[in-house]
């Protein structure tokens, strides 16, 4: 039941209401908690409208009439949980256990059972994290070569796929964005119920989730967020009746089609009536009403629309099936003829038979689905892991909806091993000079990215434009004395010197330059290998990356590959830099066969490779740690990581930048693993697109704080945005970059708020032209990078500075800046004799020249 504070609406406010739900019309928040409270014949009223919404869905969806459910077998693999919530019958302590955890044998023994009955999912439920509370689960774990209850999980999922065919839904509680990236290729569907965003219930002692630390609704509202970044259909929902107010109802209601919206994975949401149960904390609390159930689900389904699949588990409705049918559900959620309902133990699943017959008498016809929706099913990747494609289909009709004449049976669970084949437009490197792309976008641009309406939210809460009065003068007084620890203040009135106030700014940044590295400009014969530009994580910022199926997507082979090594090496290249896309078909060793290759074409050239977000996608591949990996690719031949994927480290940034990439904690534990292991890596800023100045000065002092604590930065490297085809800025959302003044601005204050940490500053030429080079060259910068011999990915986004530039060329730059020039390794380290006479023999650039202009 509802908080007895709640006060009835008035019967004019649900007649207005129900008029706009008539009407088609959008509710707000203030509607929504009106018509949760409709009774009698008024919520008569209100089904009507809520089933019409449903019935237009299934019609669109092309399954008119159609209620679906999911034949499944309940897998508690354990009962020990970290949480105390104050309804909870499921969680139990370890004297209650025969032993923490499921066996592998017990798990694989339900799923057969399971299997033999035709069911097709596996849902896998357990407590949150219970090694965090009871040392027996942990123990457990240890003794049998798990590093936690999530290992566990991801290892009996691969043996239900491979010894049984049936398909994993899993539902371990909070999850990171880390752990997604790691069960996502083991589970075609997660979920989590939200429950409430209700922080009452969470933070006051005697509410129900009191003494939860899984249940902070802040904490559960990030899970969702990440399913969505993850590319992981996702099943949420809400559960009434455990103390929240109908507001708290109306705004988590809300809250899950933000989700929704703006990632596009939530593939079902239960609204779930609370049912009292022995021994618990809430034992006598009343149960949830079946009409407030009613209500709920109704008003669900008009704030979330047509296309969105709504569920009322139909053990806790008692004989109220057409009630919640008139009310608007499509889906009845997963039935087992086999297991209990081990959250629900009191109350036993009907009979799929009598579903079905129950179903019928309200006018529908109960069909068979997979625990992944149908509509995912269709789409394909980025939705479903390509290593789960083979169970998926077994499983399947072409419309998505199961098989309902197959028994599942065991299929192999393995790595992709059909990366390596060269794939797509493979001359890209050189035809995005001469003919160009194909298109200026992606053909899914306008799904794949989310809602560009409710992305755009986002930016107008974290794009606050910056106070213009603040004294540039008395900032660079406050620089001269103490540059490393300039203020936050001083630094963003830095940020806005023009004119003489600007050229005071590049002057005190040269001055700083020349002490700390002198006045050679340096830069290193490098060749970019960009091996791949499939990728399906979804940022709004790349014009590079594409589905496979488009005109302009790539794969290289290994040996492809390994001949661009060779042509680096003979151009006289001491360094190859390479990174691609996060391609679903890569079998998790590509990295370590990518540094091995390069390693046997040119043992002596320094390996450049893969950013913090590949290093993350090959330990989740690898079921490694982001360590253990980094160890392994060492050993490979890697020799420095690039410190892309950084953008700007403000996740509330990043989420607007990209839907589903690694978030700034995760980028900062790469980077620090990495030089902890010793290897080095370079740091990087993208800015100018929806961040602010602000965002650019905390940027720079996370950098500065790694640095001080890790030495590990070679340089920093500033790389202005690029609009012409990034997406975001096609959808109208992102501004057209930086402008030369913040470029000068922005290059001058790295060097300042960097200096006695990273010596060097680089500027990327592919980016500005060649009189903004020389000028943030007069102004702090120190280094100009490489000579690429190929560069993609800016060309693509529309850059019009060329794909490669000679040595020549990048000593013509620092000649006009006044200074000498010099070749460099990638750590700055002077080139072996041989090399330079090499590069000069090419120029640097090998078989590109002549340079297309």
């Amino acid at each position: 039941m509802s908080d007895p504070a709640d006060v009835p609406p008035s019967p004019t406010a649900v007649r207005r209401a129900l008029a706009r739900a008539r009407d088609g019309k959008s509710l707000d928040l203030t509607e929504t908690e009106v018509l949760l409270g409709a009774r009698g014949e008024q919520l008569d009223t209100l089904l009507e409208h809520a089933a019409r919404v449903r019935d237009a869905g299934l019609e669109a969806a092309g399954r008119p009439g159609v209620i679906t459910y999911s034949r499944k077998v309940f897998i508690p693999l354990t009962r020990l949980c970290r949480d105390r919530c104050g309804y909870c019958t499921f969680a139990t302590v370890p004297g209650r256990l025969d032993a923490p955890y499921l066996s592998p044998d017990e798990v694989l023994e339900i799923a057969r059972q399971g299997a033999a009955l035709g069911c097709k999912e596996a849902l896998f439920t357990l407590g949150d994290r219970p090694e965090d509370r009871w040392k027996q689960a942990g123990e457990w774990l240890h003794a049998h070569g798990y590093d936690d209850t999530l290992s566990y999980v991801r290892a009996m999922a691969i043996r239900v796929l491979e010894e049984t065919g049936l398909l994993p839904h899993l539902n371990p509680g909070v999850m990171t964005w880390q752990d997604f990236q790691r069960l996502k290729p083991v589970a075609p569907s997660m979920g989590m119920m939200l429950e409430t965003t209700s922080r009452r219930l969470f933070e006051q002692k005697g509410e129900a989730h009191f003494g939860s630390p899984d249940k902070d609704p802040a904490v559960r509202l990030r899970v969702l967020e990440d399913a969505g970044r993850s590319n992981v259909p996702f099943t949420t929902g809400i559960l009434i009746g455990i103390g929240e107010t109908v507001r708290d109802r109306a705004e988590s209601i809300f809250a899950i089609r933000k989700v929704a919206r703006e990632y596009g994975g939530i593939q079902e949401i239960i609204v779930q009536n609370f049912r009292a149960k022995p021994d618990t904390k809430m034992r006598a609390t009343p149960d949830a009403d079946l009409q407030e159930l009613a209500a709920t689900i109704a008003v669900t389904r008009l704030v979330l629309g047509p296309k969105t699949r709504v569920q009322a588990p139909p053990n806790l409705v008692d004989s109220e099936y057409a009630l919640m049918l008139r009310a608007g559900i499509d889906d009845w959620g997963g039935v087992s003829p086999l297991t209990p309902d081990h959250v629900n133990p009191e109350r036993p699943w009907p009979q799929i038979d009598e579903l079905a017959e129950r179903t019928a008498e309200s006018g529908f016809t109960l069909r068979e689905r997979l625990t992944i929706y149908p509509e995912y099913v269709r789409r394909g990747e980025p939705w479903l892991d390509p290593r789960l494609g083979a169970h998926v289909a077994a499983l399947a009709q072409p419309d998505g909806l199961a098989r309902e004449d197959v028994r599942p049976e065991g299929l192999p669970w393995q790595e992709p091993d059909g990366g390596w084949a060269d794939q797509g437009r493979t001359d890209l490197h050189t035809e995005i000079d001469s003919i160009g792309r194909t298109s200026d976008r992606r053909e899914d641009f306008d799904e794949v990215y989310g809602d560009w309406a409710e992305v755009g939210t986002r930016i107008r809460a974290t794009n606050t434009p910056e106070r213009l009065d603040r004294d540039v003068s008395a900032a660079l007084r406050s620089a001269e004395r103490n540059p490393g620890g300039l203020s936050d203040e001083d630094a963003l009135a830095l940020l806005q010197a023009d004119g003489a106030e600007l050229e005071a700014l590049a002057a005190l940044a040269d001055d700083l330059r020349r002490d700390a590295v002198g006045d050679d400009v340096t830069y290193v014969v490098t060749r970019n290998i960009n091996f791949t530009n499939v990728c399906y994580t979804g940022c709004r910022f790349c014009a590079f990356a594409q589905r496979r199926t488009d005109a302009d997507a790539y794969t290289l082979s290994l040996s492809q590959v390994g001949d661009r090594v060779d042509q680096a090496w003979a151009a006289g290249a001491t360094e190859v830099c390479m990174q691609g896309g996060i391609h679903p078909d890569l079998p998790g060793t590509a990295y370590f066969d990518l540094a091995r290759e390069v390693k046997k074409r040119a043992p002596d050239i320094h390996m450049h490779a893969f950013s913090p977000m590949e290093v993350v996608n090959g330990a989740s591949r690898t079921n490694l740690s982001i360590r253990d990996w980094l160890i392994e690719a060492k050993a490979a031949g890697l020799d420095s990581l690039p410190g892309t994927a950084a953008e700007i480290l403000d996740d509330d940034v990043r989420w607007v930048l990209t839907k589903g990439k690694l978030p700034a904690s995760e980028w900062v534990e790469v980077v620090t693993t990495a030089h902890d292991l010793g290897i080095p890596t370079t740091s990087t800023m993208m800015y100018g697109h929806v961040d602010t100045p602000a965002h650019w000065v905390a940027h720079l002092k996370v950098l500065r704080s790694i640095q001080e604590r890790t030495g590990g930065f070679t340089e920093f490297v500033l790389l202005p945005f690029v609009h012409h085809n990034a997406p975001i800025y096609l959808a109208g959302l992102a501004r057209t970059g930086p402008t030369k003044r913040e470029n000068r601005a922005v290059h001058a204050l790295a060097r300042i708020l960097l200096h006695g940490a990273i010596p060097n500053i680089q500027c990327s030429w592919v980016k500005l032209d060649d009189d903004l080079c020389t000028q943030v060259l007069q102004g702090g910068v120190n280094d100009l990078g490489g000579t690429l011999m190929e560069e993609t990915i800016s060309r693509m986004a529309g850059s019009d500075n060329g794909s490669f530039k000679t040595m020549s060329a990048l000593e013509e730059i620092a000649t006009r800046a006044g200074r000498p020039a010099r070749q460099r390794t990638t750590t700055y380290g002077e080139v072996p004799a041989e090399r330079v006479t090499a590069a000069r023999a090419t120029d640097g650039v090998g078989h590109f020249l002549p340079v297309v202009s």
